[in-house]
């Protein structure tokens, strides 16, 4: 046997001893990797736990909001959700779809109030309608109404943070610990923002609103917002004086002279440019009433700007108790006109269309131009006239069929001025005064006033315009007017009604009878009073 040097022997009990360790610490090694929920990892920084704890607390608040956070609120005759939504610049903003919207400046805070108008009860506004003394509280109630909204959709606004915040801090951490602060938290910034909203809250707002969508015509059609607010309180004491016009108008009629037309004739009660004033259903509604009206002619301008969201407001005419002919004027869209062709009792006439109603024969023409659109439509007269030159041919043509139009309609008076010798009589609106005149050729042009009061601008000047109708007394073998009465009720504010009969020329006693009448002669009676 070879006999190993004693320096081998040496060496090798080294490297074994440097081995053994080596082993040892593999092995160590090789088990740690093997199990990780040992293996040393950095914490992290304070900093941004606190970070991530806010952005968790800020989107499970903000996911509460959208899914739950909103309400629905009745204010006065209006149905309405309020809402909460995150903002940088705050304020309230009150969306009227699809007229658009306006904006108040009314607090500083991250949060900001949404209004959606959602729609007008119906059975509230008849009964504010029904019932105009209502308007002097109404103001209160909106008040009331808007206070309980506002505080349910503070306890819901909170309920929904802190459920929306605890929720998502329970899927994020899974600690239920974690997730409570998370729900407490968002609990206090809430809290922090409505105390901002307060300490800024500035009721000035209403005054100075921003617009948008189709409300930016706002002030130009009812005047500056001070105004309108300076002037409110004499709207809500002076709309149930003007309802009572009616009233007095009953005693005005009993006083009327001698005419005194034959029970077959046939009469029509013309209006125009209603402009949304829903005080006008109530008062057509008397008028039909009181002289046994046979048919009602509207002259256009029903609306104001021709939106679906205004459609609601034509539902009485079914109900006014006689048949409703209507033409389109240029604040009616033909949106409002396809409404009101699916209302029962109404006609619409357009493109010269004709129809035998009440015994009597109507063709119309709807306004060529539509204003609420606010486009620049060049040459608006060239627009006019040759719609009431489409108007004369359809009415030749009518007539040389064998049915000749009785009445006319056109809302502008420049169109019905093409119609003169076409047709023995043609009404229209448009100028909110009422006029009667004979045209060179014979045909009696009518332009009646505005039945609304000119709408919304009953608050804007100093003297508001009349509510104005007529009654128009047609024979009804020779479908030719014997005699009509202008109605004229003291505008907003005012508490006059005056109420007038006039004759034609050729049916003034002792006139020989002819087609037409070249002149006017009037007997009249003008009582006026405060009811």
């Amino acid at each position: 046997m070879a006999r190993v040097p004693a320096a081998v022997l040496n060496l090798r009990s080294i490297l074994n001893a440097v081995r053994k360790p080596s082993r040892a610490l593999a092995s160590q090694y090789g088990r740690r990797r093997s199990h990780p929920s040992v293996e040393l990892v950095h914490p992290p920084h304070p900093w941004a736990r606190a970070l991530g704890l806010v952005a968790v607390v800020l989107m499970g608040a903000w996911l509460g909001l959208l899914i739950v956070g909103n309400v629905r609120v009745p204010v006065g005759p209006m149905n309405t959700t309020m809402t909460l939504r995150p903002s940088l610049s705050g304020g309230t903003k009150i969306n009227v779809s699809p007229l658009g919207a306006l904006q108040l400046d009314s607090h500083q805070a991250p949060v900001r109030l949404d209004v959606n108008v959602d729609q007008l009860d119906p059975e509230r506004s008849q009964a504010l309608v029904d019932h105009p003394e209502r308007l002097s509280g109404l103001q209160d109630e909106v008040a009331t109404d808007v206070e309980h909204g506002t505080l349910d959709l503070a306890l819901r606004s909170c309920a929904a943070v802190v459920l929306g915040a605890t929720t998502l801090g329970l899927a994020v951490y899974r600690r239920p610990r974690r997730a409570l602060a998370a729900g407490g938290l968002a609990l206090t910034l809430l809290a922090a923002c409505g105390g901002t909203a307060y300490a800024t809250w500035n009721p000035e707002s209403v005054l100075e609103p921003r617009f948008s969508g189709l409300l930016s015509s706002a002030p130009s059609l009812v005047g500056n917002a001070r105004s309108i607010v300076t002037e409110f309180d004499v709207y809500q004491k002076e709309l149930a004086r003007l309802v009572t016009n009616v009233t007095k108008l009953y005693d005005v009629t009993s006083t009327l002279p001698a005419y005194q037309p034959d029970p077959t004739t046939i009469r029509v009660l013309h209006v125009s440019d209603i402009h949304l004033n829903p005080a006008s259903w109530k008062i057509i509604a008397s008028l039909v009433e009181q002289y046994k009206v046979d048919v009602i002619v509207d002259s256009g301008d029903t609306m104001d700007h021709g939106t679906a969201a205004e459609n609601g407001f034509l539902d009485p005419i079914p109900d006014l108790g006689a048949p409703y002919v209507w033409v389109r004027g240029n604040h009616d869209s033909l949106t409002t006109q396809r409404y009101l062709e699916g209302l029962k009792g109404v006609h619409v006439l357009d493109n010269g269309k004709a129809e035998t109603i009440a015994g009597l024969r109507f063709a119309g023409m709807g306004d060529p131009q539509f204003t609420p659109d606010r486009s620049t439509n060049p040459g608006a007269d060239e627009s006019q006239e040759a719609a009431g030159d489409r108007l004369a041919a359809a009415l030749r043509a009518q007539r040389a069929a064998g049915t000749p139009v009785d009445l006319a309609i056109a809302h502008e008076p420049s169109a019905a001025r093409r119609v003169d010798g076409e047709v023995p009589m043609i009404l229209s609106g448009h100028l909110h005064h009422q006029e009667m005149e004979v045209m060179k050729k014979g045909t009696r042009l009518r332009v009646e006033g505005s039945t609304g009061g000119s709408g919304l601008r009953a608050v804007e000047g100093k003297y508001p315009d009349p509510i104005e109708a007529s009654i128009l007394y047609m024979d009804r073998d020779t479908r030719h007017l014997q005699a009509w009465d202008e109605i004229k009720l003291g505008g907003l504010g005012l508490t006059t009604a005056e109420v007038s009969r006039h004759l034609p020329e050729d049916n003034l006693p002792g006139a020989t009878p002819s087609p037409t009448g070249s002149r006017t002669g009037s007997s009249s009676a003008s009582p006026t009073g405060s009811p």
